[in-house]
């Protein structure tokens, strides 16, 4: 069952490199001259979800990822719903482990996004659900929104009121203190560089890309003697790319500094070298769990991301402390099921096993609760307990879970 190829937080970087869609002038741009739009979004398990019209129906759920080079529909069913006319075939790859697979491409579409429309905009269908995004999220995901949207707007996010403030770029109010950093477009996705320094104070220039799509904080590839620099690390997987699961380690790194600003004690990814693809050329990406710490504007027209402390910028970030895989049902978003636990977790201590439905947590059913509520109570405190009443083998089981800091 595809459905249970789920994890713990998602990476979306893709790599599309058997996959051609007409680039000219593909592009979103305001309604009307000297409009400045407030779009409001969700942010879901580590996903920006923003709503949208394709060619009049709608709306639609879509992750805003600055990790795409390209328009991606996930949910297959939408070929029929919004009229595609083109159904031109490709194979798509990525990282992860698994097979290639198909997609189609389609003619230009329209899209409407609350006052920003899109000119000359294609994308590719999945013929299947490759990522399973909805069974992650807890509800509908219809697909990815990245390159496009940005190329030509200025774009602020503020993670605190999740909205966006959308405008062209000379009707942007910028940030009158902050940080001002390039960043180069390369693939169709924002580069920066970074000064990040390891658990050993070793220091490294690394170019990352800025990717809204990946929900960790820093995802570092290619280094060599990692365990030297780092010296404790868990196993983990880190998420689902295109072709599935993306294995690796976790950490904490001493610092990773962003212009003047430096943030300390991250938690970062280390994926496993063999699933890299060899061509990209870059040390990692800088996820959403970092930069919602600021306010932030992606400017692609002037090669600039400006950044501006915000309300979490100094809070401690914890992982799981679980250790628990878990996702819901596509069909009711309302059934957790646990995918993977951890060895020496807190989960495995507790005597989970993968296929055990969670039904309460304390005196909660979880129903009533959202993954992300769920996410949040799993790294709330090491040492805090918890009642959860769990359903396997046509029975039902009491367990206690008390939650354990693995990094």
């Amino acid at each position: 069952m595809f459905y249970l190829k789920r994890y713990r937080f998602v990476i979306l970087a893709i790599a599309l490199c058997c996959f051609w869609l007409p680039a000219n002038a593909q592009s979103f741009s305001m309604e009307y001259k000297g409009q400045v739009e407030t779009i409001p979004f969700q942010l879901v398990r580590n996903l920006i979800v923003v709503k949208l019209k394709i060619n009049n129906h709608g709306p639609y759920n879509f992750v805003l990822d600055t990790g795409v080079g390209y328009m991606l529909i996930t949910e297959p069913s939408l070929i029929d719903s919004i009229g595609v006319e083109s159904k031109r075939t490709f194979k798509i790859h990525g990282f992860g482990v698994g097979n290639d697979f198909e997609a189609y491409i389609t003619n230009p579409l329209k899209i409407d996004i609350h006052g920003v429309v899109s000119n000359n905009v294609s994308a590719a269908i999945f013929k299947q659900d490759n990522f399973g995004l909805s069974a992650y999220a807890g509800e509908t995901i219809h697909g990815l929104l990245g390159y496009e949207f940005f190329n030509r707007l200025a774009v602020k996010i503020d993670f605190i009121d999740t909205t966006l403030v959308v405008s062209a770029p000379e009707d942007m109010r910028y940030y009158k203190r902050g940080a001002k950093i390039p960043i180069s477009i390369e693939d169709r996705k924002p580069y920066l560089t970074s000064k990040v320094t390891f658990a050993d104070g070793t220091e490294k220039q690394t170019k990352l890309i800025v990717d809204l799509g990946a929900g960790h904080f820093i995802s570092l590839e290619n280094l060599k003697d990692k365990e030297k620099l780092q010296k404790k690390f868990i196993d983990a997987n880190l998420g689902v790319g295109i072709n599935g699961l993306i294995s690796g380690e976790l950490s904490r790194i001493k610092e990773v500094q962003l212009d003047k600003y430096k943030v300390k004690n991250v938690i970062a990814a280390f994926p496993d070298d063999d699933k890299i693809p060899k061509a990209i050329s870059r040390d990692g990406n800088l996820g959403i769990g970092l930069l919602k710490k600021f306010n932030v504007i992606f400017d692609y027209p002037n090669n600039t991301l400006y950044l501006k402390p915000g309300a979490e910028f100094k809070r401690h970030d914890e992982h799981d402390m679980t250790g628990l895989t878990y996702y819901t049902f596509k069909d009711d978003y309302v059934h957790v099921v646990i995918e993977k636990v951890e060895p020496g977790s807190a989960g495995s201590e507790a005597g989970l096993q993968k296929g055990d439905e969670i039904e309460m947590i304390n005196v909660n059913s979880v129903s009533n609760m959202s993954l992300q509520e769920i996410d949040d109570l799993f790294k709330s405190r090491d040492g805090r307990p918890f009642f959860l009443l769990v359903f396997r083998d046509k029975k039902y089981i009491p367990m206690h879970l008390t939650l354990k800091r693995r990094v």
